[in-house]
């Protein structure tokens, strides 16, 4: 386990749900990766970012599938390629990410909270 932190060090990460629009290869990662473009809704807009989910998900089952994800990071480069948020997942044990999804269908840019 982490050092335990504030609650207002948690009040700081902004986590949204939002749609993946878009799936494309990401041919250039270090790692086998998918670069993720998603709708965040009108207060975030569109953000894009790779994520390493390869192993378990296929690019065409992505598409139209709720995320939750941080979406107040500085944007990273990550090889050729400008990550703009974070989306979140759970590590199973053999280190592969099942991605976090809303229970229900929400509306983009919702906030967890």
């Amino acid at each position: 386990m982490k050092e335990p932190i504030t609650w207002t060090d948690f009040a700081k990460v902004d986590m949204r749900a939002g749609t993946i629009v878009e799936v494309q290869d990401f041919p250039e990662a270090r790692n086998p990766a998918y670069k993720l473009f998603i709708d965040f809704g009108e207060e975030v807009g569109m953000k894009k970012t790779s994520a390493q989910i390869t192993s378990l998900y296929q690019k065409e089952e992505l598409v139209g599938k709720q995320v939750i994800a941080v979406v107040n990071f500085p944007p990273k480069q990550i090889a050729n390629f400008m990550s703009e948020c974070l989306v979140l997942g759970v590590l199973g044990k053999g280190k592969e990410v099942i991605l976090l999804q809303p229970g229900k269908d929400v509306e983009n840019g919702w906030k967890v909270g």
